[in-house]
């Protein structure tokens, strides 16, 4: 659902500056007459493309409830089976695909009487659950149509077909026809002309004219696509049906129930009002067999909701259901009834979607639905039924994802967003890595630095110290990055051989070659390296890798991040430079520079806030006397 909300939100946004950008040229247009000719042909054309978008989107969220079989499909397989059942029929659903019919679907509005007969068909079920239906008594003739010896001997088979006929279910009617007794091979010599009649009445059921452009496989009638063609094929129809209604070979017909059944038929095809509505068992049903047989030449909107009050009055209910309520408030053109509806018998989903196609051509709705409100908080209807839905998915883990989709396409959404963004958890991953991708997408790079300075606090405090720095990193966060590294000082300040070092070797091997945003760890960077160019001089004979650390050392003397309780431990663990054998490492200058931090250091212990270093008590007379004997050999060694 979230892909087809940012095709509607992108479809308008791509919409509106194409006509401002084609109003604007045409404008420009000096001639009277033609200006106002292409900007009359400018709006024709951006209706038909918001038609088409319109049209377009509501099948993609109808097919995303599912296939519907209709109720009143055959399987000629199974003699005994009249109705197919689906499993995917739902009310919402069926609501929806009433709001496509009257709202989306523009070009089935010379023939939308029709499309009801057949939303009736696939969704009478679904009228079950609180109303008798036709579709309850075909499924309860069903059950007991293989016990029946005579089926044209019960009652409720004739009360089936006038039921199933009032609702233009034609296959349905033909199919029952043909399981009556006369039709037997014994029975053909001594019932010929009951089987006479009731084959007339089949033909004249198959050949019913319909206004539609084209019927489903395995429905029956005949189509016809305009209106004055219509009108010639329904009278020529009439008057058969009222040509065997007045035909003397009823007088022949022997069987009392099949004549009183087929005559029955025959005045519902006349559209006998009080047979129709004995047939019907509420008011919708008597609604759509009003305009099969009794109003079959209405087009579009004309007088609908006068003949649902109408129907309403004769077939009232004491618990009508939610898609009665719905039907009633489409046909009012209510666009309020419609919203309260929706949101009363299928929530927050159902009005977010419909909106778009409640406003499609209406600009009444347009007005409604759009206008900015000050009593709900300087936002919209169709912000609010937004940000409502919004939060019903923020709601719940699985789901919230979806919610900026529907927050961002409303004025305060941005800032609900930011506030939904910093409630996720940032100790998973995934979670974490979606709400910076979501940060992402919507160009909130406060916001996305700001979840991952949470992020590196969190994974700090729960002893995750790689993952709290990384995450630190990420978000350049100088300030606790500083602070990390007085921590890591505090403690390298206290131990500073190996053993103890090894531990934070992970840490810092995670700050990597660039430590431009590390703070003052980029100090514990070098001297990982020193330590490892002193791990290889070994037993005073690598005179290579001896001379690299003191590369090592005097870089991170000459280094300002080195801080001062430092230098006395990176001096006392030079002792075996210092005191080489096969010659000085250091020169005179290098020895000087050594002597000159040497003497800050004494200086710097006057300090009262000074702290020792945790070394043995003599370290700093060793040092100075290993620098002393240094620079004498370096200075003979010049010379």
């Amino acid at each position: 659902m979230a892909e087809l909300m940012i095709m509607r939100v992108g479809g308008r946004s791509f919409m509106a500056p194409l006509l401002r950008l084609r109003c604007f040229r045409i404008v420009r247009i000096r001639h009277s007459r033609s200006r106002r000719f292409l900007l009359e042909l400018c709006q024709m054309l951006t209706e038909i493309v918001r038609w088409e978008y319109v049209m377009e989107y509501s099948k993609e969220i109808n097919s995303l409830l599912g296939t519907t079989k209709s109720t009143a499909s055959l399987t000629f397989e199974d003699p005994g089976e009249l109705l197919m059942v689906d499993e995917e029929r739902t009310t919402l659903k069926a609501a929806w695909e009433l709001l496509e019919l009257f709202y989306a679907d523009k070009q089935s509005q010379a023939w939308l009487p029709e499309r009801l007969v057949d939303w009736l068909a696939d969704y009478d079920n679904l009228f079950s659950e609180t109303e008798s239906t036709v579709y309850s008594k075909l499924v309860d003739l069903q059950h007991h149509l293989m016990h029946l010896q005579a089926i044209e001997d019960d009652p409720k088979y004739w009360e089936c077909l006038s039921s199933a006929l009032a609702l233009g279910w034609l296959d349905i009617v033909v199919k029952l026809l043909r399981l009556h007794g006369s039709y037997q091979l014994e029975q053909l010599g001594r019932r010929e002309t009951e089987n006479g009649l009731v084959e007339a009445v089949v033909v004249l059921i198959s050949k019913m004219p319909r206004l539609r452009p084209e019927l489903h496989a395995g429905r029956l009638g005949e189509c016809y696509k305009n209106k004055t063609d219509f009108i010639k094929g329904w009278e020529t129809w009439r008057g058969r049906v009222t040509k065997l209604e007045c035909s003397a070979f009823w007088v022949e017909c022997g069987h009392q129930q099949t004549r009183d059944g087929l005559r029955k038929i025959l005045q519902i095809m006349l559209g006998n009002t009080e047979h129709i509505s004995a047939a019907t068992c509420h008011w919708v049903e008597l609604y759509i067999a009003h305009f099969l047989y009794i109003r079959p030449f209405t087009v579009g909107l004309e007088s609908m909701y006068n003949l649902a009050q109408k129907c309403i009055q004769l077939k009232p209910v004491s618990h009508p259901h939610s898609l009665m309520g719905l039907l009633a408030g489409i046909l009012g053109e209510n666009t309020e009834v419609v919203l309260a509806e929706c949101s009363r018998a299928f929530g927050p989903w159902m009005v977010t979607h419909a909106i778009e196609l409640l406003t499609a051509g209406n600009d009444q709705s347009e007005i409604l639905l759009h206008e900015v409100r000050q009593n709900l908080g300087g936002v919209s209807i169709e912000e609010l039924h937004r940000l409502v839905y919004a939060q019903v998915l923020a709601s719940h883990q699985l789901t919230w994802q979806i919610a900026p989709v529907y927050l961002t396409s409303c004025r305060p959404g941005l800032g609900m967003l930011e506030i939904l963004l910093y409630r996720q958890p940032v100790h998973f991953k995934q979670g974490l890595l979606k709400n910076l991708e979501i940060c992402r997408l919507y160009e909130l790079e406060t916001v996305s630095s700001n979840i991952m300075k949470i992020a590196g606090v969190h994974h700090w405090k729960h002893g995750r110290k790689g993952s709290g720095i990384f995450w630190l990193q990420q978000a350049q966060d100088e300030i606790r990055l500083n602070k990390i590294s007085q921590q890591l000082f505090d403690f390298v300040g206290k131990s500073i051989p190996e053993e103890s070092f090894k531990q934070w070797e992970g840490l810092i091997e995670l700050l990597g070659s660039d430590t431009r945003t590390a703070g003052g760890l980029e100090f514990l960077h070098k001297y990982r390296d020193f330590k490892k160019s002193l791990q290889q001089v070994g037993d005073g004979k690598a005179t290579d890798a001896a001379r690299q650390a003191v590369e090592s050392l005097i870089s991170l003397m000459k280094n300002p991040s080195t801080p001062q309780r430092f230098w006395l431990h990176l001096l006392y663990d030079s002792l075996k430079l210092l005191a080489w054998r096969e010659g000085p490492l250091l020169d005179v200058s290098q020895t000087n520079l050594l002597l000159n931090k040497l003497q800050e250091l004494s200086m710097a212990r006057l300090r009262p806030d000074y702290v020792e270093a945790d070394l043995p008590s003599q370290a700093l007379s060793t040092v100075r006397l290993a620098l002393a004997t240094n620079l004498g050999r370096a200075i003979l060694e010049e010379q």
